[in-house]
């Protein structure tokens, strides 16, 4: 059985991406049950350069195979912010609630039809002997008017997704229903057939 760390703190993600990679057999473990502390600073420009610098830092501290991710949501009437800033928007210390309080005061004048949204998702893998994989994944839609649904984190109750006719948050869904079209879920698809192929 290969046994991949998955370099983050956020245990959603750990579950998101377990239960992707439990379908090819692997062991999916987090940095917190192998015992390794890894928080490296993120001063990538882009969601690449962020995801290669935690994958980069866990793959040096353990010499296993190594999978980080960095995702953001990128909203066009704000010209891609926050983007790579998304989970410190409101400041360093900020928590969703203080994220999504200033993305919609910043939105408080746009019209409905023009708070298009993307999540965007990218995945590096670092393998045993240091060969690399980079997989990205998307989910279009839209910004709501206010925080709608229990499930979720992050900016998932204002994100109403193209897939579902711009009706339900990320919230709502629930993460069933999420995990089919999210942008994690895309790029996970993507580099599970990547490494497979």
């Amino acid at each position: 059985m290969k046994r991949v760390i998955i370099a983050t703190n956020n245990a959603h993600k750990v579950t998101e991406i377990r239960d992707t990679f439990a379908d090819m057999g692997w062991e999916c473990l987090s940095l917190k049950e192998v015992g390794i502390q890894s928080d490296p600073e993120e001063n990538g420009t882009t969601l690449v350069e962020n995801a290669r610098i935690k994958a980069r830092a866990a793959h040096e501290l353990s010499g296993c195979a190594v999978l980080a991710d960095d995702s953001g949501l990128l909203v066009d009437a704000l010209d891609g912010a926050p983007g790579v800033y998304s989970s410190r928007y409101a400041g360093e210390d900020a928590s969703d609630g203080d994220n999504n309080e200033l993305l919609l005061k910043n939105l408080a004048e746009v019209a409905p039809e023009d708070r298009k949204a993307h999540f965007s998702c990218v995945l590096v893998f670092i393998d045993e002997d240091g060969s690399e994989t980079v997989a990205e994944g998307r989910v279009d839609g839209l910004i709501g008017f206010e925080e709608r649904g229990n499930e979720g984190f992050g900016y998932d109750p204002l994100f109403l997704p193209d897939d579902f006719g711009n009706e339900k948050t990320f919230s709502e869904l629930g993460l069933e229903e999420k995990q089919k079209v999210s942008h994690r879920a895309r790029a996970l698809s993507q580099l599970a057939s990547q490494l497979q192929g």
